[in-house]
């Protein structure tokens, strides 16, 4: 009893006192809570409890649900022909260095798969912090449709590690492709019915609201998807991320209202991920002779990959906010996390490389936020200077 009280106030004050130490240290505030986490978890405040396991969990699809909510599915579909081809390029990229870096090294194949993962989970938390500029928009669109190719790699190589490239694989490609037509149907369902009966996405979600429908409304997507990819034995992630699209996408006329899932997230749920992803790394392991290395070496391989398949972009955007947007998609924090955990269950890659990458998924958040916020100052004062 003693143990939870303290691991409940030990969470409380992280999570109040993370903005202030960030606003001091002039950093953002997600790395603080995960460093926070980390050292208090060392100390022994914060231990393994199912409570916390299962709210932190919780977090982690809310924060794929709130990147969700970023896109806009019609938008989406209106991205000129060149920028879709060219997001098709960025990807093929990507995945091209991966293959080439694993085969140069003799890695395993799973690096194939972990090292080209995009997550626009914390895209979401740069969207809040620096507004809806080009390069952002830009991210959450490409990083939107390489997220689903990274959930749809993640789902099926989840399957191939619990139980090979036999019937159980086969099993888990159909779900996927069945539930993937099954969304296809539904969203062009509700299109014609929102196009032919436009007043039934304002009966759903009133502008006169004083019950929160609009809050009932989006909490009920999302459980009713994460429920379906529970049943089907999909990636939970999959299903949260497709309920957030929903909500920008039929419901336009509530401009407020994605801000208003997002404020209650990144005040409560969210804050509670980060703090557990930090207690889960033991701080023992920076003891492993060649760990921190091994870290350094695929946090530089993975940000340059992102750096050098932006470039891409560079006519649409220029090279400041080019380098931002590869930079964007350069902490895939969540996914690489959930991803070498699997690949470490079944035993696919060893315990150094394990606690690597999980250390590399730290290294990408703390440097890439700093890189990111220097960039943005610098091209603030470039921008001053033209004026």
């Amino acid at each position: 009893m003693t143990d939870n009280i303290i691991l409940i106030i030990t969470i409380s004050l992280i999570i109040i006192f993370s903005p202030f130490i960030a606003k001091i240290l002039r950093l953002p505030t997600t790395p603080i809570e995960i460093i926070l986490g980390s050292l208090l978890g060392y100390v022994g405040f914060l231990h393994d409890e199912h409570l916390f396991d299962l709210v932190a969990e919780f977090g982690f699809l809310y924060l794929m649900f709130i990147a969700g909510t970023e896109i806009n599915l019609k938008n989406v579909l209106k991205t000129p022909s060149r920028i879709m081809k060219k997001a098709a390029v960025y990807l093929v990229l990507l995945y091209s260095f991966s293959i080439a870096f694993s085969i140069q090294f003799s890695l395993g194949n799973i690096f194939m798969v972990l090292l080209p993962l995009i997550s626009v989970g914390l895209v979401a938390s740069l969207a809040k912090e620096y507004g809806k500029s080009p390069w952002i928009a830009l991210s959450v669109t490409v990083g939107g449709i390489g997220e689903v190719v990274s959930i749809v790699i993640l789902t099926i190589s989840s399957a191939a590690l619990k139980s090979g490239f036999g019937l159980g694989l086969f099993q888990t490609i159909m779900a996927l492709l069945a539930f993937l037509l099954f969304m296809f149907l539904l969203f062009r369902s509700m299109q014609l019915i929102f196009w032919w009966f436009p007043k039934v996405a304002i009966a759903l979600m009133p502008h006169d609201d004083n019950k929160e429908q609009d809050i009932r409304l989006s909490m009920g997507i999302f459980f009713l998807l994460v429920g379906a990819m529970l049943f089907l034995h999909l990636e939970l992630a999959f299903g949260a991320f497709l309920a957030g699209i929903f909500i920008p996408t039929f419901f336009e006329h509530k401009h407020e209202l994605p801000e208003k899932l997002a404020s209650f997230g990144f005040g409560f749920l969210i804050p509670i991920f980060f703090i557990h992803i930090g207690s889960s790394f033991d701080l023992n392991a920076l003891f492993i002779d060649g760990l921190i290395q091994e870290a350094v070496i695929i946090t530089l391989v993975m940000i340059t990959m992102r750096l050098l398949a932006s470039l891409v972009f560079i006519k649409e955007l220029g090279l400041v906010d080019t380098l931002l947007f590869g930079l964007s998609h350069s902490m895939p924090l969540t996914l690489l996390i959930a991803m070498a955990t699997l690949a470490y269950t079944a035993s696919s890659i060893d315990k150094l490389h394990y606690y690597a990458f999980i250390l590399a998924a730290l290294f990408q958040v703390i440097s890439v936020m700093i890189v990111i916020k220097l960039l943005h100052i610098y091209k603030l004062k470039k921008e001053q200077k033209a004026t």
